[in-house]
């Protein structure tokens, strides 16, 4: 699940923190900037878990190259090109971008498919759907 907010706290981000991965499935490492929104509320939710925490040095944005790539990607090809009309159509166009980076665009990491593979469509008629109002489309066969 996707969530927004414009004022974040130590404890929203260890809710999405436990949203994002729960409890069973947790990342060895986390990697994050040091920003001052990563309380002592966080960071025990951190522990808990049995995340290894690895705060970027001290003005070293490339140190986040992952996220700042993901950022990066969801800024160029989705909100520079669409207006946003307040935090519930911001969700909107954020679960909608995740839905077509994940299932339909093309990554060249893997070999031009997407990180839900899908199969090979041979035979049938071609459908345009639009994604996101038509800035994207996904193509295929019915």
């Amino acid at each position: 699940m996707v969530w927004v907010t414009a004022h974040p706290t130590a404890e929203w981000i260890a809710n999405q923190l436990t949203e994002a991965c729960g409890w069973e499935q947790a990342p060895r490492y986390l990697i994050r900037d040091r920003d001052g929104a990563y309380g002592e509320i966080f960071m025990r939710r951190v522990r808990s878990i049995g995340i290894r925490d690895r705060p970027t040095s001290p003005r070293s944005p490339w140190q986040n190259a992952y996220a700042e790539r993901l950022i990066g990607s969801i800024r160029r090809e989705c909100l520079d090109h669409i207006v946003v009309f307040g935090e519930r159509h911001l969700r909107h166009v954020l679960l909608s971008s995740m839905s077509y980076y994940n299932g339909t665009r093309t990554h060249l990491s893997l070999n031009k498919d997407a990180p839900k593979s899908r199969a090979a469509e041979t035979a049938g008629r071609i459908l345009c759907l639009p994604i996101l109002g038509g800035l994207h489309h996904q193509y295929a066969r019915i």
